[in-house]
């Protein structure tokens, strides 16, 4: 009854898509046109004229050696997340569901980093990476090795790209697990009646049955990377060392608000959300297109 009133339906969805206009939307446009123009500012002055630049800044982007080393940071830590952090949590996902006790124990302990800020986990990590008493050149001390330099150019991107991969497995985890608790029992009964074994059970019931939520993980994580900025910035402002670990979030912060490039700041926001929906829209598709091949079959 309630599906056939679709007047009720509306009333109260008009408040959500008037806010997501009014805070979403409507500056996602502004920066369209922000990108367009040459701003020396962060707030327009009133009776100020804009100079119309067109698309010089998209123009810049693509000269830019330091937005290219971002753009190639943020498809690696693209890729990281798929390969890592989203296979992580299904593996452990499965090894927990397999536990007849202790879910909710390693429900709170792997989704915890996710309770923590971002921020403080990067301060964290960034103790531990440093040169002169941080706790990894301690521990090769303690074994008789050399200190290293671990956000040298050589190491920067791999020790960043660890915690913010660590940091959410737990997230994608709980995601996992409460997908495969939905999973019927009575396919396990029968998969035990034929004489199957535990990872036959995860490859003919648990992986097939768990494709949506695989994709719409797939689509968090990647979309995720696309805009990462907090913990970056924490361990290493501004790029650090050399701009070599700048991603697309870090490196729009810091010419917006470092450096003051309010209109190229306008056009590298941009073309974050254009990659983030093209990568979406792509795993998408790929997963729609496995689910009709299947239904297919």
């Amino acid at each position: 009854m309630l599906y056939k009133k679709k007047l009720p339906m509306l009333i109260f969805l008009l408040p959500g898509l008037a806010l997501m206009f009014l805070f979403l939307y409507l500056p996602f446009g502004e920066n369209i046109i922000d990108s367009l123009y040459d701003l020396q500012f962060l707030v327009k002055v009133p009776g100020q004229e804009l100079h119309f630049i067109g698309i010089e800044n998209y123009e810049k982007l693509l000269m830019d050696e330091r937005f290219r080393t971002a753009l190639i940071n943020t498809f690696k830590l693209m890729g990281f997340t798929v390969v890592f952090q989203v296979s992580i949590a299904l593996l452990l996902a499965i090894f927990v569901s397999f536990l007849k006790r202790g879910h909710n124990f390693f429900r709170t302990v792997y989704f915890f980093p996710i309770v923590i800020s971002s921020t403080a986990i990067g301060l964290i990590f960034k103790l531990f990476y440093y040169y002169n008493g941080g706790m990894l050149n301690q521990l090769l001390e303690m074994l008789g090795l050399e200190p290293v330099n671990w956000l040298s150019p050589e190491y920067a991107f791999t020790m960043i790209s660890i915690p913010v991969i660590w940091s959410y497995v737990g997230f994608y985890f709980v995601i996992f697990l409460t997908g495969i608790n939905e999973v019927p029992e009575e396919l396990y009964d029968a998969s035990k009646v034929d004489g199957c074994l535990a990872w036959q059970q995860v490859y003919y019931i648990i992986l097939p049955l768990m494709k949506n939520v695989t994709g719409t993980c797939l689509v968090l994580a990647v979309t995720g990377a696309v805009k990462v900025f907090d913990l970056p910035w924490a361990i290493a402002p501004k790029g650090a060392p050399q701009g070599k670990t700048h991603f697309l979030g870090t490196f729009l912060y810091e010419q917006t608000f470092n450096i003051g490039n309010v209109d190229y700041g306008s056009a590298i926001a941009f073309v974050i959300v254009l990659i983030g929906l093209l990568v979406a829209q792509i795993i998408n598709r790929m997963f729609n297109r496995l689910l009709k091949e299947e239904d297919s079959l």
